[in-house]
């Protein structure tokens, strides 16, 4: 599995600097690094909470890609068309982030426009890519998470980038607690503290 360095100027505790590359995202990357070929010159990324979608949008940036409007599904929609009809002008690509389940568009023209963009999502993640999700973020805290505990954790734990980083805040906060390592017994009760105690149990 392997990562994108991102250029940040600046790091959130939770936000990594490097982006873990995988079955979820590869496609989306891959469309990010060829702006030249998207209709329009225009693409719009999805994705749910968490996915690394605002993290590829300042990539994308750093990149030299073109603009980048995050959060485009809370804009208004006539100032929206307008920076459209802007980046066109300049032959500028220009790509959306929307964090809606469903972006429903009600100005014409400006639906219109966007149903001819590239449509690119951050999918669910499988095995491989939710271990090397669990041990980025674990890194980027300074957590050793112990032997086998991807074995552990990677069955039990939901298909969900929330919920991934959710676990290895909550290993780490109970590792701190209880001044000890994060092992077995930290990471079945993290597990419980996400998901509650029958989803975290092997089935």
């Amino acid at each position: 599995m392997s990562q994108i360095a991102l250029p940040l100027s600046h790091k959130r505790a939770v936000d990594p600097d490097r982006i873990v590359v995988g079955n979820a995202n590869q496609a989306a990357i891959e469309a990010l690094r060829n702006p030249a070929s998207w209709p329009f010159k225009t693409a719009i990324l999805t994705g749910e909470a968490r996915s690394g979608k605002s993290i590829l949008g300042r990539w994308f940036a750093a990149q030299g890609g073109g603009e980048v409007i995050d959060g485009a599904d809370t804009l208004d929609e006539t100032d929206l068309f307008h920076r459209w009809n802007r980046a066109q002008e300049q032959a500028s690509p220009l790509l959306l982030i929307s964090g809606a389940e469903q972006w429903d568009i009600t100005l014409p023209d400006l639906r219109s426009r966007l149903g001819a963009a590239l449509h690119l999502t951050i999918d669910t993640p499988d095995d491989d890519m939710v271990a090397s999700l669990i041990e980025s973020i674990a890194m980027q805290r300074g957590l050793a998470l112990g032997e086998g505990a991807l074995t552990y954790l990677v069955p039990r734990i939901e298909r969900s980038f929330a919920a991934i980083e959710r676990l290895v805040v909550t290993i780490d906060r109970l590792s701190l607690e209880r001044k000890a390592p994060a092992t077995q017994g930290i990471w079945r009760d993290a597990l419980e503290a996400v998901q509650g105690p029958e989803q975290a149990r092997l089935l």
